[in-house]
């Protein structure tokens, strides 16, 4: 049983049990001082797009919660620099990150951010702004949002599937953002958020090599020390997956410290792919951790020495973008998560 399912399922009564759960895994305190929970919105209030807008009811519910006490929501780029230099941040950081510079970010998201005083990151594609799309946000208004304060990051220009394309068009694709939003808005974006979520190695290393601070991905999980700089979670959220007992939830996880991930690569060449990883420090109790793929596929997890993890699957993916999200009880009421993307081709 995961949460994931148990949040599909909506069985709330299992979720309440689950979360008084008493499995201690180990590390809950250690990654409390050095981690935080990024947040990833696309749209507010727009019901013909539910898989990446959330209602105004869910909306407003989750801005209340984080406004009640014991959350701490932080600049992005604030939490980065923190966790780059091992600076310490408070229990239950949150940041918060909107992709694609919708309308209705500056309609709907922006009056109720400010009036709650936490600060956001706007990914921007530019094509879009440039061709004048009426969902999308003018360049005026994304002046205003950067006089008041708001983070702006690139998302490319076409918001195309980039790991399709070849490295020169990618190149030309990233440049072509960058100096759009240079001339446009006067900065420079350091940050960088993957179109879908979805990137291949010669991507990746592309948005590297142009200097890009962090890149983040669309798969589940909060972000630590061991977190991949260059393919950082984020929790999505939607109509479906906006509940308010899922929005409680994730907010209050922590990173389950994985590293040494593979395949390096998010696009399968092999489906199914195995997937191995390292839990630092190892649970305290391996039984604890449980995995789920998304796509009605079985995950079987065997442990190694020295927290090592390998997980295999029961049957391929189908094609499109596939998930796998492993969680692990704190013993106090809250989740070690980490989560992968996969691209089936």
């Amino acid at each position: 049983m995961t949460l994931d399912w148990l949040l599909r399922s909506g069985r709330t009564a299992c979720i309440a049990f689950a979360l008084t759960a008493t499995l201690a895994a180990g590390g809950g305190a250690a990654f409390a001082a050095d981690s935080a929970v990024i947040l990833q919105y696309h749209r507010f209030g727009e019901d013909s797009y539910p898989s990446t807008s959330v209602t105004i009811e869910q909306f407003e519910a989750q801005i209340e919660h984080l406004s009640s006490g014991g959350y701490t929501v932080l600049p992005v780029p604030e939490i980065l620099a923190a966790l780059d230099a091992g600076r310490s941040l408070p229990d239950r950081t949150i940041g918060i990150t909107i992709d694609d510079a919708t309308r209705s970010t500056f309609v709907e998201g922006w009056p109720r951010f400010e009036a709650a005083d936490f600060p956001f990151t706007v990914f921007v594609s530019t094509d879009p702004v440039d061709l004048g799309h009426a969902s999308i946000m003018s360049w005026d208004e994304l002046r205003q949002l950067v006089a008041a304060g708001v983070t702006i990051g690139n998302h490319g220009a076409a918001h195309g599937r980039m790991w399709q394309n070849d490295d020169t068009a990618n190149r030309e694709d990233l440049e072509k953002a960058r100096r759009r939003i240079r001339e446009e808005l006067g900065l420079d974006a350091a940050l960088f958020a993957y179109p879908y979520g979805e990137w291949n190695g010669g991507l990746r290393a592309l948005v590297a090599e142009l200097g890009f601070t962090a890149a983040f991905g669309q798969h589940s999980g909060a972000v630590g020390p061991h977190s991949d700089t260059l393919n950082l979670p984020r929790f999505a959220l939607n109509q479906r997956y906006g509940e308010f007992d899922r929005f409680r939830l994730i907010v209050d996880t922590l990173p389950l410290g994985a590293r040494d991930v593979t395949p390096a690569e998010q696009i399968v060449t092999e489906n199914p792919p195995t997937v191995g990883f390292t839990v630092e420090p190892p649970l305290a109790n391996r039984n604890a951790l449980v995995c789920y793929a998304s796509g009605g596929v079985a995950a079987t997890i065997e442990h190694r020495e020295g927290g090592g993890v390998q997980v295999s699957f029961d049957g391929p993916f189908p094609p499109g973008r596939a998930r796998l999200n492993c969680t692990a009880p704190t013993g106090a009421g809250r989740w070690h998560w980490f989560g992968l993307q996969f691209v089936v081709p």
